[in-house]
């Protein structure tokens, strides 16, 4: 998919552009994604070189995407990511850093970022991944999405406080459960749509009802949630 794509879905579904926010301390590179950001059709409503400049722009701002690179002067990117993510309603972080390591995948994620991609991604992929992140998909570079997923059930396995949740938990609908089913498993907002015969936008609607209803934050806590009660083992029917 090339950036006039993705501008021409954003014109398409009648919406108004994702505001984003570019955070990396490399001035060169942060202004070359701003404005490869900026020609696809997205809001750059900010940018940041530095830890407590971001947390300080976006708060001001509120963009609904946070492009974040993990290597900050003064305050860390992951720092960066638990202070915002929670805080500022509907804020999706999706991580570009030249890191492909596993301990920093893993520490952005468990810091509440929604993906993460290499700096070698090319310009339609980086589009590509901020249009996907803005509707709640986690996107990750290949071969670190099955990275994640294992660390889910690896956490998942650890003893935790799932028994104590499930006295009085809320009840799902048997839509919801699917969906959240579907997540753990690691599909996208898309693929579940076209599994279950149903709309991306209805998809979306399910996830944010059942995180309300969970009192969860973010996808990653959800895939957890699903995943400490084995959802991710259900066998498919579709």
């Amino acid at each position: 998919m090339t950036a006039q794509d993705g501008t021409a879905r954003q014109q398409r579904d009648g919406d108004a552009p994702v505001t984003v926010m570019v955070v990396d301390d490399h001035p060169m590179w942060r202004d070359a994604v701003a404005r490869d950001l900026a020609e696809a059709g997205y809001d750059v409503v900010a940018t940041a070189g530095e830890g407590a400049q971001a947390v300080r722009r976006a708060r001001a701002t509120s963009p609904q995407v946070l492009v974040l690179d993990l290597n900050l002067p003064g305050l860390p990117g992951v720092q960066v990511c638990k202070e915002l993510v929670g805080t500022l309603p509907g804020l999706r972080v999706l991580v570009l850093s030249a890191s492909g390591e596993q301990a920093d995948v893993l520490e952005a994620v468990k810091s509440g970022a929604t993906g993460y991609l290499v700096k070698s991604a090319s310009t339609a992929e980086l589009v590509e991944a901020v249009r996907r992140t803005a509707v709640g998909d986690a996107v990750f570079t290949p071969g670190l999405a099955g990275l994640v997923l294992g660390e889910y059930r690896r956490l998942a396995a650890e003893p935790g406080q799932a028994g104590a949740e499930e006295q009085g938990a809320p009840q799902l609908t048997d839509r919801e459960t699917e969906v959240l089913r579907l997540v753990a498993k690691g599909l996208s907002y898309k693929q579940i749509a076209e599994r279950l015969v149903i709309s991306h936008r209805t998809v979306q609607n399910h996830v944010q009802n059942t995180l309300g209803k969970l009192q969860l934050h973010n996808r990653v806590e959800l895939v957890r949630y699903a995943i400490e009660r084995g959802l991710d083992d259900v066998d498919d029917r579709a």
